[in-house]
């Protein structure tokens, strides 16, 4: 099905972001994996490519691009199954705290570094302690003089070994209860008291660093302070809409990728004296995958209008982050086992696609917190 929210600028910047995968992305893939990291270098080439925030205002070096743009890098990575190379997190899930949320001179400050990739950004939320309850975080900013003083720990945090900025969530008011009392801080990583653990090992997304962070008496600028001091909750819960709807974008993408590899291979490979493609078993499954995978690309490319034009929509991204990401797992899954044993090698890429799709579950907000949220929406608290 053609896809109708595209102009024909959109089709050419999709074909500068391929292009930059095929070069600079897809050669190296394999020993950023082994590195557990992506290469600075590589940071700062998207950023010569313009790959880089391209959402951001012109008088600070960007292209003052719609939401779509975005949307092409995160589904371009996550099709080729390339999605370590975390830009949507850097352009699209944090770079809106600081578009939406910084004064002028915090712009000038730290918004063309971000561009250019001299600055790369993470978000620390999560806790050791509170998961994915964001009311429950207990790292401390106490003011002192012109400074705020931050102890704490965070942990799960992609981009904490090479991100030089953090929007970092910190309690401010100890005595205002749960979601009250929260701040958000940009702490530069170079502070004295900032420490960054170890690089987490994980099951899937291996080209991906993510760290512990500790916070041990460090000193940050009150000036530092985004937005208006103990309003930070509500600053996260507006951003989730978009930074869960990314993540769907990611979701329907790799899915789409996925299946098209497997489409390929069943019509190479051959059993019992004819293609995999001609077995009935094999047609059917992939036309029960294919018809999921159009459900979803139709839902979230309304979605996507929808959110760009200022629509507050909770409970239909809620459905999208849940549902696609469980539609992403369920391709993987029985695309590779259509690979038989050439699926569980990791030079075949079904085979990242189905370690990588399980993460996508889990961040952003479990999927059985979505159902929570879409269970009070549709009424079920009245």
């Amino acid at each position: 099905m053609k896809r109708k929210i595209f102009t024909a600028e959109h089709d050419l910047f999709r074909e500068t972001v391929r292009k930059f995968i095929d070069r600079e992305v897809v050669p190296s893939y394999a020993l950023w994996q082994s590195q557990h990291q992506v290469p600075r270098e590589v940071w700062l080439r998207a950023g010569e490519e313009g790959l880089l925030c391209p959402t951001a205002e012109p008088e600070y070096g960007g292209l003052g691009a719609d939401f779509l743009y975005g949307c092409v890098i995160t589904e371009e990575l996550y099709r080729q199954a390339v999605p370590c190379f975390f830009l949507p997190l850097h352009s699209e899930i944090v770079f809106p705290y600081l578009a939406r949320l910084a004064t002028p001179e915090q712009k000038r400050r730290w918004i063309p570094g971000c561009i250019t990739g001299e600055h790369i950004l993470a978000l620390a939320m999560t806790e050791p302690s509170a998961g994915s309850d964001l009311a429950a975080l207990a790292t401390r900013a106490a003011r002192d003089g012109d400074d705020y003083v931050v102890n704490g720990s965070k942990t799960f945090i992609s981009n904490g070994q090479i991100a030089d900025l953090f929007v970092v969530a910190v309690r401010t008011d100890p005595r205002a209860s749960r979601s009250r009392g929260i701040s958000l801080l940009v702490i530069e990583a170079d502070r004295p008291g900032f420490q960054r653990g170890r690089n987490l090992e994980k099951i899937g997304f291996h080209a991906q660093d993510t760290s512990e962070l500790f916070f041990d008496d460090c000193r940050v600028p009150a000036s530092n302070l985004l937005g208006v001091e103990n309003a930070g909750f509500g600053y996260l819960m507006e951003s989730l809409q978009q930074e869960r709807l990314v993540l769907a974008a990611g979701a329907c993408a790799a899915a789409e990728g996925c299946l098209a590899l497997t489409v390929d291979y069943v019509k190479q490979r051959r059993a019992f004296g004819k293609a995999l493609g001609e077995l009935q078993h094999v047609r059917f499954e992939l036309a029960e995958l294919a018809t999921k995978v159009q459900l979803a690309r139709t839902f979230l490319d309304e979605l996507f209008l929808r959110h760009m034009a200022g629509e507050h929509l909770v409970r239909e991204v809620s459905m999208a982050k849940w549902w696609i990401t469980d539609v992403q797992f369920e391709v993987a899954d029985r695309c590779l086992q259509l690979f038989g044993g050439y699926g569980y090698m990791t030079e075949y890429p079904v085979s990242r696609h189905f370690v990588d799709a399980r993460i996508q579950r889990i961040y952003g907000g479990a999927n059985e917190i979505m159902k929570e949220l879409i269970a009070r929406q549709i009424g079920l608290d009245d």
